[in-house]
């Protein structure tokens, strides 16, 4: 029964997605102000759709960790070890001026630019981290074989 009212939901959204879409593309481009009007309730409707669809996949997952502790337990640990790995970024990043490439102050020394530093260097070191476990299986797999 579940099976049937997903297949049906998913055929509205799906159809009303169409529609949207089809009146968009049935007006002609050199009329701004209609394309405009006919271009917003599609994008409003995306939007919308985008919450609802995280909303659900987040409360899915909640439940499902909550329902097997062993799952949360290793989700808690991720979730520390990166908080972990953010900290040691940010106390990595420098929170000095950020000059352009003309030479002119793009962000005044301060918190901004420590965040963004922040940002940069748990990339950096979260890509390392993923570049080195790669090469640990690569080798593992050619070792194999």
């Amino acid at each position: 029964m579940n099976n049937k009212i997903l297949t049906l939901l998913v055929a509205a959204i799906s159809l009303i997605g169409i529609a949207l879409f089809v009146n968009v593309v049935r007006i002609d481009p050199e009329e701004t102000q209609a394309l405009s009007d006919a271009v917003s309730p599609l994008v409003s409707y995306s939007y919308y759709l985008l919450i609802v669809i995280v909303i659900v996949a987040v409360v899915i997952s909640l439940l499902s960790m909550f329902k097997n502790p062993a799952a949360l337990k290793k989700t808690l640990l991720g979730i520390l070890a990166l908080g972990v790995v953010f900290v040691v970024s940010y106390f990595m990043a420098s929170d000095s001026e950020v000059i352009g490439a003309d030479g002119g102050q793009l962000v005044a020394a301060g918190s901004i630019s420590k965040w963004v530093g922040s940002g940069i260097r748990f990339t950096i070191v979260l890509g390392a981290i993923a570049g080195a476990f790669f090469v640990v299986d690569l080798l593992k797999g050619i070792v194999k074989s």
